[in-house]
């Protein structure tokens, strides 16, 4: 969402009016769910997805209806029976989507787009409004910030998932939860950039100075030279955190997951055999009185299980696993 927001802001300003797509409901085995959204201008798509096929198609041809005649409006796709001949879902199920006019003449969506880039860049939780009804305003919610563009709204549900209350859709389009990585081996160096590709961001973190060059972590937010046996020193590990172990040896990945498993990350995976994790759950709570509940954090071997070897086929598993947990927290 970040990107499309930048796209948006860039597009306003050379004068080109746009229809922000976005699907606010969603039932049954839709392309995509409540949240998927897609950038349309006067000669089609400019960015993102609705799923494709021809419920996107369709789509596309209505955004060029709302602009020609500048008004935002709902449209809802329900399968009747000729719905599933003429728009091909023949998957199941129906969806609803709003198609938002954006005006580049409106100021209000250039400070819009500063204020959500201002928030991406703290690295706050953030959520974006939009008004689903005739209005057709967006505004912004961040715990720090409070509510802009779009009144409080009494009874607003602001969760991970993607919801609508009233006549206001909210989505959470940022997230404050940080990936740490511990240890900047090859899979490190493999996994970082395919995270931060797909929306995490990312933190290094090892006691190597050769293994901490910054060139080495495409994409990283930060990278850290430091004493793994002090980790709070240098950071402060949340429960929106994910934290992934992958040290030089058995005995400091002991010691960072007896650190980091006290703050309840929402995903800690370790790199390792389950023998190896056998073991070191024992240490954990034998040498450093750790519980079962914070031992059952622990993924372990990290990754799905998609029989790769390569440093690069661990990370792709990674990610994987990590994205599978991302959407499962968001409802999707």
């Amino acid at each position: 969402m970040r990107n499309m927001l930048k796209t948006m802001r860039k597009t306003l300003a050379v004068g080109e009016d746009m229809v922000l797509v976005t699907v606010i409901a969603s039932s049954g085995a839709t392309p995509r769910g409540a949240g998927a959204r897609m950038l349309v201008g006067r000669t089609g798509r400019i960015c993102g997805t609705i799923g494709g096929g021809a419920v996107e198609y369709r789509s596309e041809q209505i955004a060029a209806q709302v602009l020609e005649e500048r008004n935002s409006l709902g449209h809802g796709f329900s399968l009747s029976k000729d719905d599933v001949q003429n728009l091909g879902m023949i998957c199941g199920g129906s969806c609803e989507v709003f198609f938002h006019y954006l005006f580049a003449g409106n100021a209000l969506l250039f400070e819009l787009a500063d204020r959500a880039e201002a928030e991406f860049q703290k690295g706050s939780d953030l959520w974006l409004l939009t008004d689903v009804s005739g209005n057709a305003a967006m505004g912004l919610y961040s715990p720090e910030a409070g509510f802009w563009g779009i009144p409080a709204v009494e009874g607003l549900l602001l969760s991970r998932h993607p919801c609508r209350s009233g006549n206001v859709f909210a989505e959470q389009i940022n997230s404050s939860g940080r990936v740490y990585v511990f240890g900047g081996g090859h899979v490190a160096q493999e996994l970082v950039p395919l995270l931060s590709h797909v929306g995490f961001r990312c933190v290094v973190m090892d006691d190597r100075e050769a293994f901490t060059k910054p060139e080495l972590f495409p994409g990283a937010e930060e990278v850290i030279c430091g004493d793994l046996q002090n980790i709070g020193r240098y950071l402060r590990i949340s429960s929106e955190d994910y934290v992934c172990v992958m040290t030089r040896g058995h005995a400091y990945d002991t010691v960072v997951q007896a650190q980091v498993l006290r703050s309840h990350p929402t995903y800690c995976g370790v790199i390792g055999s389950s023998f190896k994790a056998a073991a070191v759950r024992k240490t954990l709570k034998e040498e450093y009185g750790l519980d079962d509940q914070e031992l059952d954090l622990v993924t372990t071997p990290i990754g799905l299980n998609i029989k790769g070897e390569s440093p690069a086929e661990i990370a792709i598993s990674i990610a994987a696993q990590m994205i599978l947990h991302r959407a499962e927290r968001s409802g999707r």
